[in-house]
């Protein structure tokens, strides 16, 4: 999944952001743990087995200095929690697109995940490997701090409670939390990669419901919150993985609108030609050309939209068309399209061959008319990987 956010810098070639929401739940966090730090600090004795004197805890304005310093470590921890993900990745060859600490924690974008179960699996467990091993790291300095230093004792126990315990609420499988993706490696042993992905979506869609019904008794907000992420992500990523496994084999060539029957207009072309052939020819976007009939941009109704009506016979197509354009090579995956077109938030790109020509456009609509006849035949792209698409309708 891939998320926006403040860039913070990089480790280990990986870019690290904050999202906007994370500057949000921060001082939440830092809030909860200050105004409860005497429960907090009974708690950590309790389970540790530690003697940390609360009532100096208590005194001015400590709670909220404890408060600020156990959320961080604790956002810290998630952090490294991320990379224990990114760098297992990474030795199996996988690029990191960021880590990003946002509402619920920490995220990392992948640029593609592994099919082989063995490989997901070890991913997986990772981050919560990290997480207990921050917590036994913490335990340890605990033990190791002076009674005197009860502050510092405080915050070290509540990061080594905390740690631990993430660990455990994220080896639940709530897909697609790291305990769901444990369960999808394990399905997909003796499954294909797209239905165990839909079991363990699945069984996400179930825990999320049945974590949601839980906020609802117990009034909490943020368990209600990560319900609701859980179910959506699990769905979306069951449809993502459906529609890999739909486009398998199948090239950007296979679907695409091939040059001959591509409509195509000029940079002298005015708006208001360029509109009224949007609609007489219901298409929504043009590759532009130069006299030379070589590309030289894309101009789509938004382009358009942008001139005043009574300016549009002044304007011409080269001055509203977008020069910056991602391009995908024939013979690339249709998957690829799929992703690139997400990456970028665009409709449709140009088709550009090896010695750049423009050989056809490939659109959203393109896609999905696709998937909807591969779906239609039972998953079998045998249809569209013949080259036979003079069936699939062109919008």
């Amino acid at each position: 999944m891939g998320m926006r956010g403040i860039r913070l810098g990089s480790v280990l070639g990986i870019p690290i952001q904050l999202n906007w929401t994370f500057l949000l739940i921060l001082p939440v966090f830092a809030w909860i743990i200050g105004s409860d730090i005497a429960t907090l600090a009974e708690l950590v004795n309790s389970v540790l087995g530690g003697s940390i004197p609360v009532d100096p805890l208590t005194v001015g304005s400590m709670p909220w200095i404890l408060g600020f310093s156990a959320a961080g470590g604790l956002f810290f921890g998630v952090l490294l929690h991320e990379f224990g993900h990114s760098l297992v990745a990474m030795r199996y060859g996988y690029e990191i697109d960021s880590i990003t600490l946002w509402l619920l924690g920490g995220v990392a974008s992948f640029r593609e995940m592994p099919e082989d179960w063995k490989k997901e699996f070890a991913i997986s467990i990772a981050g919560p490997v990290v997480s207990v091993l921050i917590g036994i790291v913490s335990y340890i300095a605990f033990r190791l701090t002076p009674p005197e230093f009860g502050a510092v004792q405080f915050v070290l126990g509540y990061l080594a409670v905390m740690n631990v315990s993430l660990a455990i609420f994220n080896m639940l499988p709530g897909f697609p939390m790291d305990g769901g993706r444990v369960l999808r490696a394990l399905l997909a042993r003796k499954r294909p990669h797209a239905k165990a992905t839909q079991l363990a979506a699945e069984v996400g869609k179930t825990f999320a419901f049945l974590l949601g019904m839980v906020g609802l008794f117990a009034f909490s907000p943020l368990f209600i919150l990560l319900a609701f992420f859980i179910y959506i992500a699990a769905s979306g990523e069951a449809q993502q993985s459906t529609i890999k496994a739909a486009f398998q084999g199948v090239t950007v060539r296979d679907i695409m609108t091939p040059g001959e029957q591509l409509h195509v207009v000029d940079e002298e072309t005015t708006v208001a030609e360029l509109i009224g052939r949007m609609f007489t020819e219901r298409h929504t976007g043009y590759p532009v050309v130069d006299g030379g009939g070589e590309l030289v941009g894309m101009v789509t109704l938004d382009d358009a939209r942008t001139i005043r009506e009574i300016e549009r016979d002044a304007y011409r197509v080269g001055e509203v068309m977008e020069r910056d354009l991602r391009t995908i090579d024939p013979d690339a995956d249709a998957i690829t399209a799929l992703r690139t077109m997400q990456e970028h938030d665009v409709g449709r790109l140009p088709v550009v061959d090896d010695e750049g020509n423009l050989t056809g456009i490939i659109s959203r609509t393109d896609l999905m008319t696709a998937f909807n006849v591969i779906q239609s035949r039972g998953g079998d792209s045998s249809l569209i990987q013949s080259g036979s698409t003079s069936e699939l309708p062109r919008v």
